[in-house]
């Protein structure tokens, strides 16, 4: 079952999954496994890969349209 729009699922070390605030992520590293930190402070570390947690967030960025805006996705003035 999909989770609120503003969160993505990831699963904890134990194997439990929960969703979080995709807003929030100031930071993804791989240390090997994934920890993420937010703009609060509060750190997870989770069993997805980065590439799945960045491909997460990328789609979540795309339903809300926060990468419809050229500028965002960093392309160049088309003229």
């Amino acid at each position: 079952m999909p989770g609120p729009l503003h969160m993505i699922q990831v699963t904890r070390l134990n194997g439990a999954t929960f969703h979080l605030n995709a807003l929030y992520i100031e930071k993804i590293e791989a240390m090997p496994d994934t920890k993420i930190t937010l703009t609060t402070g509060t750190t997870y570390v989770v069993l997805d890969p980065l590439e799945t947690v960045n491909a997460r967030i990328t789609e979540f960025y795309k339903s809300v349209q926060l990468l419809s805006n050229p500028h965002l996705r960093g392309e160049k003035d088309e003229e």
